[in-house]
């Protein structure tokens, strides 16, 4: 894999911050976009903006199949069976919150108990509180061990004949962990149980095959994966998207309206009311375009190469560092501590030397109770990162240990 010819098809890679060139260590938050991408966004704004499935003139009828070839796209690229499976949301938490509200009821009854993992992402947690405001479950947590792996044991001892549903993230946004949700599916389903997965940090980095996984629900988001923002995808099993209310009511989503009663769309329109982020949804086809083209194994392995780089040095060189999440196998991510330094002005100190990382609980916070923490600063590695910015990044970090110790 080039990865100077890689970078030069992102233009923000250029810029300098605080006359210092970008180091951009930010990609689990997001991750920069191709110029590829961009200029499909640019040409659906000048040659085929008109809203879709609604219009017989051309304009409409070219944007209406640059969104549907997109969908096919996406179906293809997740190992999904049909399009019909592939629904378009604003991201991975309305993609949840779609499942939460439409689904949830149809499964988690009073009494019944949801299994979560302390490692999840708000998005997974707060939609089923919500729910649970209106239906009195019980939400059982799944621990982890000291590497930040799942605690399978826990994870099967929770099942009962209360059990409803599992939702869990596919890969941690704090820790890395990529949790072997394969297992997870089959044992749940042993159970009768079904499964959600997150799959937001995963999408970016693992080559996603939802049949093989067998997952019910699957979610994540475009603009993780080199591609536009505000565009998501729900997949969901044809036979439980059938058996679904709509999520919201609106134009597209209907098949008839009148004031005594409404009939829906067919799938996957069903789920789709209002315009949608057209020109968002079209350009996504073209991320995946370039993923595919760059190769997800090349880009993992590099990751991977500069994960394992990073945090050797890191680990010998800086005595005070403290690393959360050491499962094998992890994403490109390194979360971490200086010492008692506060994570905020370790963030800022980096931001002063150009370097971008993410500062917080990465809306995790019951996960940064069960560490005993607050937060943590964030290095995420992608395709366009070098081994001479891993080296810069490690040589800033060891400047602001010395600083704040």
């Amino acid at each position: 894999m080039d990865v100077e010819k890689i970078r030069e098809e992102f233009p923000i890679l250029s810029r300098k911050i605080y006359k210092r060139p970008l180091i951009y260590l930010d990609n689990t938050a997001t991750s920069q976009t191709p110029r590829e991408v961009v200029d499909a966004i640019v040409d659906s704004y000048t040659h085929t903006k008109a809203n879709v499935h609604r219009g017989v003139h051309t304009l409409s009828m070219e944007a209406t199949e640059l969104v549907e070839n997109s969908r096919r796209r996406v179906a293809e690229f997740i190992g999904g069976a049909s399009e019909k499976e592939v629904i378009f949301t604003r991201g991975t938490t309305e993609s949840i919150n779609l499942v939460a509200a439409s689904f949830g009821p149809l499964v988690l009854k009073p009494g019944s108990e949801l299994i979560l993992t302390v490692m999840e992402h708000h998005a997974n947690i707060v939609p089923w509180q919500l729910l649970q405001s209106r239906i009195p479950f019980e939400i059982k947590v799944v621990p982890i061990r000291e590497d930040g792996s799942l605690d399978l044991d826990v994870y099967r001892s929770l099942f009962n004949e209360r059990t409803a549903l599992v939702s869990v993230c596919h890969a941690s946004n704090v820790l890395g962990t990529v949790n072997p949700v394969g297992d997870m599916i089959e044992f749940a389903h042993s159970q009768g149980v079904p499964v959600v997965i997150d799959g937001a940090q995963a999408a970016p980095h693992l080559r996603i095959d939802v049949k093989a996984l067998d997952a019910d629900f699957y979610a994540f988001s475009a603009h993780k994966m080199y591609g536009p923002s505000g565009i998501g995808v729900l997949y969901g099993k044809e036979e439980h998207l059938l058996r679904m209310p709509p999520y919201q009511g609106g134009g597209e989503m209907i098949e008839n309206v009148s004031f005594e009663h409404t009939t829906f769309a067919e799938l996957p329109f069903k789920f789709e009311a209002g315009t949608p982020d057209f020109v968002g949804i079209a350009a996504f086809a073209k991320a995946i375009d370039w993923m595919e083209r760059t190769g997800i194994a090349e880009i993992a392995a590099h990751e991977h190469e500069l994960l394992d780089y990073t945090t050797r040095r890191l680990i010998e060189e800086i005595p005070s560092i403290r690393i959360f999440g050491t499962a094998p196998g992890k994403c490109a991510i390194i979360s971490f501590l200086i010492g008692h330094a506060h994570h905020y002005d370790t963030g800022m100190l980096l931001d002063k030397l150009g370097i971008a990382v993410r500062t917080g609980h990465h809306c995790a916070q019951p996960l940064m109770h069960a560490l005993g923490i607050e937060g943590t600063v964030r290095a995420s590695f992608a395709a366009y990162n070098t081994k001479d910015e891993a080296e810069d990044f490690i040589l800033a970090l060891k400047r602001v240990a010395a600083m704040l110790e």
